[in-house]
This record gives structure tokens, sequence and C-alpha cells, in this order.
């Protein structure tokens, strides 16, 4: 079982402006050879758990992207719209609540998304590996990638892709 998270980071480590705006990411050059990697990424995972602000996000892109079950972490939607049923499931509970409940349903290599869940994760100890993808710019402020923790946590550098020349895409592993 593992818990991943995969996310585009700006250099100054936000992940989306003040405003919650992820405009920004547009800047970075449509992949023409290579889907930067997401492809492989993709077919490792069995399931995505995300936080209410990214899932919100993502329904503004029109076309729901994922075709794996997507867990959203809420404790305020209730109801599925009704062309994400048995797409999406809303859940509540602290980190390790969400993933007891994907692995009840038989989901073991998790994708962690969002600001405040990825964040959760990490202060629980329950991210096995990090993917990061550096786009060149620093945005000055916004929401960050890291919060705070009561204790560090060590990762070990296992590789880094670049692509176009632009794109830095570096993958630690956890060592506990």
């Amino acid at each position: 079982m593992s818990n991943i998270v995969y996310i585009a980071v700006s250099l100054d480590g936000y992940i989306a402006t003040t405003d919650g705006g992820i405009d920004w990411l547009h800047d970075a050059p449509n992949p023409t050879e290579s889907d930067y990697g997401w492809s492989e990424f993709i077919e490792r995972i069995d399931a995505l758990i995300m936080g209410r602000n990214t899932y919100e996000k993502v329904l503004t892109f029109g076309e729901w992207p994922y075709e794996k079950q997507v867990f959203v972490a809420t404790s305020v939607l209730e109801d599925v719209p009704s062309h994400l049923e048995g797409k999406v499931q809303f859940i509540k509970g602290q980190p390790s609540d969400l993933i007891a409940e994907a692995t009840r349903q038989g989901y073991q290599n998790l994708y962690i998304d969002g600001g405040i869940t990825i964040q959760g994760f990490l202060a629980a100890d329950l991210v096995d590996e990090l993917i990061l993808t550096h786009i060149p710019v620093l945005l000055g402020d916004g929401y960050p990638l890291f919060g705070k923790l009561a204790d560090s946590l060590k990762f070990r550098h296992a590789k880094t892709e670049i692509y176009n020349d632009i794109l830095v895409q570096s993958f630690y592993e956890r060592q506990r």
C-alpha cells in the first residue's frame, strides 16, 4: 500500500494563488511528446483522495478528468452530483480514517491531492512518496504546499526528470 502525492508547485512552494487560482500552471508548455509522467503515475494508483477545495476546483474544468474512484474528504458536502455517482464518494474523518475507508473498499495505492489534505497526511506521517513538479514561477504568496509539522519527516531523493528544459519533476520516498 502506498499513499502518493503528485502535484505541481511554484518555485517558492505554492500550489495556488491567494484567490485559489491555478492559471499560472498554464504557463507550462503543453506536452507534445510526453505527458510529464502522468500516465505512468496514474497506472500505479487505485483511487484518489482529494480535499473539498480541490474537488470544487476540478468541477470548474468542465469534464470530469478521472477514471479512477475519487474520495473527497469533506465534512460539508453531502450529495454527489448525479453525473458523478459511482465515480465520487464523500467521506469524513482524519487521514487514517480516509485510508481505512478506501482500504475497506479494496483500494491500496492512493493518490493524495489538495493542499490541506496533503498537509494533513504529512502531519499524520501517512505519505509514502512525493512527486513534485516545479513550475519556474515565483508566486510570492498563495496556498503553500507544506505546513507546520510536529516532527520533521525525512525523504530520500529517488530521481529527477526534466521536461522541455522547463519543468523539474522530483521523486522522493519516505524514509522511516
